[in-house]
Formats: structure tokens, C-alpha cells, sequence
């Protein structure tokens, strides 16, 4: 009961590691069928996995819709500055140790957003059988895009996309048309040629021998919209309807989009604005899909800014390029969309400890365990905490106790 009461929040840590351990999510969910796929697993590094509390924790901060992560971070600053300014032991500290006691946790928080952005890291690469077919991504940018990352090069894309297991990438910056003739040298993936056209109140991704179109053209209407569906159809190319935009601005008019030539939709769309597609929409959309021979596709829609994806596409060649598809997911981003906004800050955490491999469980334990020894061990009043404290204690040899009819020497 003591421990209990010193380390409420290692106890309950270790406690919440077992419980999500008796029904965890599986690492990778097909997300046309909903199925655990039998033939792709995620390889995870052995730094990985060995900082597994900051990998994963960082993980869940990238998978995060944009309206789960503002309520999400919002509460836990709030939770994490009252808990830093109001502890017990605080009561005789001045206002200004208090307030930075307070700024402490918030400050953990917001650095560790900003790693989840920033911060080149290890990070889980999705291997396939070998007549699986190509690991694919349909919708990735470079510093092209007004929005994309300063120095985000060719070379950093293809980077990027063969550290976490793709062997293809189209470029499909927004409104440059990337023709692939222009490769950097030793790129470790093909990289093939598309452009993101923005229109009314929708991004189509056009991906194959695409050309520049005059974008005004499609604008001022849904019906003026959907003619860019046969332009890019008569350059020879495949135009793919982008999330989030149809499915808040247009949803419908999917109808409009499959008469018009319209060739496929992203279903899993690793940008924040996008991750709040809900599961029962995704389902309808791949009905629609199925019923018309459509392409259906995930997407990391990468601006250099982010270092970790949510979905892979597994395709194999057809008439027009990659065609026939399979689309893997991270359970974690898929769950996103079904789960209210306010509950994130529970959901998050306890989504990304079902997450976990027995590996991952495993390092979260040990670091908890090693640092609840460090916390819990006993030391003399008035010795600081140190590393090389609980090192003497541990290998310090016992002294022989002098036998009380013996003089001392």
C-alpha cells in the first residue's frame, strides 16, 4: 500500500499495460475488408522497440485527427499544469516555483508535438510476402507544394517512403505537375509521375502521363467541378477523389463523380484534417466503389512534415499502372473517426497501449519497473537521488559485523 501511495501513476501504468494486453489491436487492419491481413506485418527497428514509450507515444501524436488532437492536448495541459502546481508537498514554494512547477508538464507536452512532427526517428517499415504485389503510395508531396516542407526534396520523399517499406511513390504536389523525367540520382524507389489539382472545393489527385490544366476551368460549381475527371481521363491518366474534401464538401455528389469519369477515391488519408473519416462512410464509399470497378486507395499525403505513415497500398499492375489494390492500415488512425472528439484524451492513451506488440509491452515495463526501482529505492536522509545510489546499493558488499568480545583494531 505504501508503493501504491508514493507511485500511484507507475502502478497504474503497469496495471494498464496488463489490462490492454487481454484485448489488443492487432498492428495492421485491411481496410476494404476489415480483416487482419495474413500476409503483411510490421517490422519494427530494434531502437524501436527499445524506446518503445517514446516511439509509440509519438506514434499516437502523428495519428491524431485535427479535432481529437485539440481536445486531446488541451485537457492534458490543463490536467498537467493543475498537477504540477497543486501536489501536497508544493504548499510552501513561492508563486513563481509554483508556476514553473506548473509549466512543466505542459512543457513535456508540447515538445513532444513538436518531436512528433520534427524529430527523425525510427520507424516501423511494412513488410510483404513476395507475390504480395508493390508497396504503393498514391498522394505525397515535396516542398513544391506552397504547403510543403522547406527542403523537402525529391531525394527526402523517396527517403522517407523506403524507410517504412514502399517501393513506389507518385508525386502529386499541389497544382505541379511532377512528369518523372527528372529522377535524383540513387533513388532507392521509383518515383512516378502526378500532380493534386485543386478545384472547386475539392483536391483530385491525377496520377500516370498527366499535363497542366487550365484549373479555372472546374471552378465556381460541382458541375464545372467534375469535367477534370474526363480532361485527366483524356491525357491518359487516373484522377482520384481526395479526402477530406469529398466527404465534407461533396458527399452528395459522389454519384455526379462516378458518371463523370471520376476512376477511384482515397478511403485512409493519413493528414489530420482527413483522419475523422468515419468507418461507417468509408464502408459506403467502398460500395460505391465496388459496384462500378473503382479504385479504392490509402494515402500518406506527406508534406515532409510528419515522419511516421497510417496506410500502405499493396498493388499489383493493371491496364492504366498500379490498379488492382489492397489497402493496410494502422488500427489506431482508422479508429479516429469513430470515436467523439472529447473522449480523446482517454481513448488516445488507452487505443495506443492496445496497439502494442508483446514487444513494445514488454520495453514499456522495463522502463516502468527501472524507474519505480530508481523512485522506490531507499536512501539515507538528506542523500539526492543519483544513478550511481541505487548502483551502491545494489552491489555493495556486506560488511562483516565485528563480534562484540573483539577490540577493535
Amino acid at each position: 500500500m505504501n508503493l501504491l501511495r508514493r507511485h500511484p501513476v507507475a502502478i497504474a501504468l503497469v496495471l494498464l499495460l496488463l489490462a490492454t494486453a487481454i484485448h489488443p489491436l492487432s498492428p495492421l487492419v485491411d481496410a476494404v475488408t476489415g480483416s487482419v491481413p495474413g500476409d503483411a506485418d510490421l517490422d519494427r527497428p530494434i531502437l524501436y522497440v527499445l524506446l518503445a514509450p517514446l516511439s509509440n507515444t509519438l506514434d499516437a501524436l502523428t495519428f491524431f485527427s485535427t479535432a481529437r488532437a485539440a481536445w486531446a492536448l488541451t485537457v492534458w495541459i490543463l490536467l498537467l499544469a493543475a498537477w504540477g502546481a497543486l501536489r501536497r508537498w508544493e504548499t510552501l514554494l513561492t508563486w513563481r516555483r509554483r508556476t514553473v512547477r506548473a509549466l512543466i508538464g505542459p512543457g513535456v507536452l508540447i515538445a513532444l508535438a513538436i518531436a512528433a512532427v520534427l524529430l527523425p526517428r525510427p520507424v516501423p517499415r511494412l513488410t510483404t510476402a513476395d507475390d504480395a504485389g508493390t508497396v504503393i503510395d498514391y498522394h505525397a508531396h515535396t516542398s513544391a507544394s506552397h504547403d510543403g516542407r522547406p527542403g523537402w526534396s525529391l531525394a527526402k520523399l523517396a527517403d522517407w517512403h523506403a524507410r517504412q517499406g514502399f517501393e513506389a511513390t507518385y508525386v502529386t504536389d499541389h497544382n505541379v505537375v511532377y512528369d518523372g523525367s527528372l529522377p535524383p540520382p540513387e533513388t532507392s524507389i521509383s518515383l512516378l509521375p502526378g500532380v493534386e489539382w485543386s478545384v472547386y472545393r475539392q483536391h483530385v489527385v491525377a496520377i500516370g502521363p498527366v499535363e497542366p490544366l487550365p484549373r479555372d476551368s472546374f471552378g465556381g460549381s460541382t458541375e464545372r467541378m467534375v469535367r477534370i475527371f474526363a480532361a485527366i481521363e483524356r491525357q491518359g491518366g487516373l484522377s482520384i477523389a481526395s479526402l477530406p474534401e469529398y466527404w465534407r464538401n461533396h458527399w452528395d455528389d459522389l454519384g455526379a463523380f462516378v458518371v463523370a469519369g471520376v476512376d477511384g477515391f482515397e478511403i485512409v488519408n493519413c493528414a489530420p484534417q482527413a483522419l475523422a473519416f468515419p468507418t461507417a462512410l468509408r464502408r459506403a464509399v467502398l460500395t460505391l466503389a465496388g459496384s462500378h470497378d473503382l479504385l479504392v486507395v490509402g494515402a500518406s499525403d506527406n508534406h515532409g512534415w510528419g515522419k511516421v505513415t497510417c496506410v500502405w497500398n499493396v498493388s499489383r499492375p493493371g491496364a492504366q499502372g498500379f490498379h488492382t489494390n489492397r489497402v493496410f492500415a494502422r488500427p489506431l488512425a482508422l479508429l479516429q473517426g469513430d470515436w467523439r472528439p472529447w473522449t480523446a484524451p482517454v481513448t488516445q492513451p488507452w487505443f495506443m497501449l492496445r496497439s502494442l506488440t508483446w514487444s513494445e509491452r514488454a520495453s514499456w515495463l522495463t522502463w516502468v519497473l527501472v524507474i519505480l526501482l530508481y523512485r522506490a529505492f531507499p536512501r539515507r536522509e538528506g542523500q539526492a537521488a543519483g544513478l550511481g545510489i541505487l548502483a551502491r546499493s545494489i552491489w555493495r558488499r556486506p560488511r562483516k559485523a565485528p563480534v562484540p568480545d573483539e577490540t577493535p583494531t
